[in-house]
């Protein structure tokens, strides 16, 4: 596996990204962005972004919290527990809009390019970034063919930027991935998410794991679910391997 560190520029600064690709592979067309949790770019995410490009994608994980920078690092076991680092967390994500990553989603896009993946994209989001996975397919239909949220919040939520008022807008086929009981994703946002791409004829499958917590797909965190984990990665990858092509 070979990690390459890029630069983005994007319209309010350079954002640092790792691009993920199998070694000793044909050159991915077909591409990822892998839109990260409130923790940031880690070795936790990192691996799942090797999993990902032995799948055959390139797989790209851009810093979202660039703007910031520097911050952290974050042990995602401990860091929502103790208050001085949930105080910056929280700073760093509600200070993170969705039309700045929407806007970034254009960047990431356009570097991709360059590197030789001129195929179809996907993308996927851990809890802040599954509202940005979607947002991102609503903006940019023409590139992105599937998006996928897992354990994301507020995807249907009373603000102006919430995903489930763009469905009209989303041409990809979309997975949604909700923890079992979830307090920033509550069954009346689930409802009406499903009525909004029902109603805008998108492709869709909401899904919720019950038994498991928000966070359960990242392997540093403390809810961490091994069998939950890997029913997530065999929906992802059959996603992917369906329309990314």
């Amino acid at each position: 596996m070979t990690k390459q560190d890029l630069q983005i520029k994007t319209r309010d600064g350079v954002a640092r990204a790792g691009l993920f690709r199998a070694a000793n592979a044909s050159p991915a067309r077909a591409g990822v962005i892998l839109y990260m949790d409130a923790f940031g770019p880690r070795a936790a995410l990192d691996g799942m972004a090797e999993r990902l490009a032995g799948e055959g994608y390139a797989v790209l994980v851009p810093d979202l919290f660039y703007r910031n920078a520097p911050y952290g690092p974050f042990d995602a076991k401990t860091a929502f527990t103790e208050e001085k680092t949930k105080t910056a967390l929280m700073a760093l994500v509600t200070g993170t809009t969705q039309e700045m990553t929407i806007s970034d989603s254009g960047a990431f896009l356009d570097a991709l390019a360059p590197q030789g993946v001129t195929g179809p994209i996907g993308t996927v989001g851990y809890c802040m970034g599954g509202a940005r996975a979607l947002n991102a397919a609503a903006t940019y239909p023409e590139h992105i063919k599937a998006a996928a949220s897992f354990h994301g919040g507020n995807l249907a939520s009373d603000a102006a930027d919430s995903p489930h008022r763009k469905a009209a807008s989303i041409k990809a086929r979309v997975y949604v991935g909700t923890s079992g009981v979830d307090r920033s994703f509550p069954p009346e946002q689930s409802a009406r998410l499903a009525e909004a791409l029902r109603v805008a004829e998108v492709d869709h499958v909401i899904e919720n794991y019950v038994g498991m917590a928000h966070g359960w797909c990242v392997p540093d965190h403390s809810v961490f679910d091994a069998a939950g984990a890997q029913r997530h990665w065999k929906r992802l990858t059959t996603l992917f391997a369906e329309t990314l092509i």
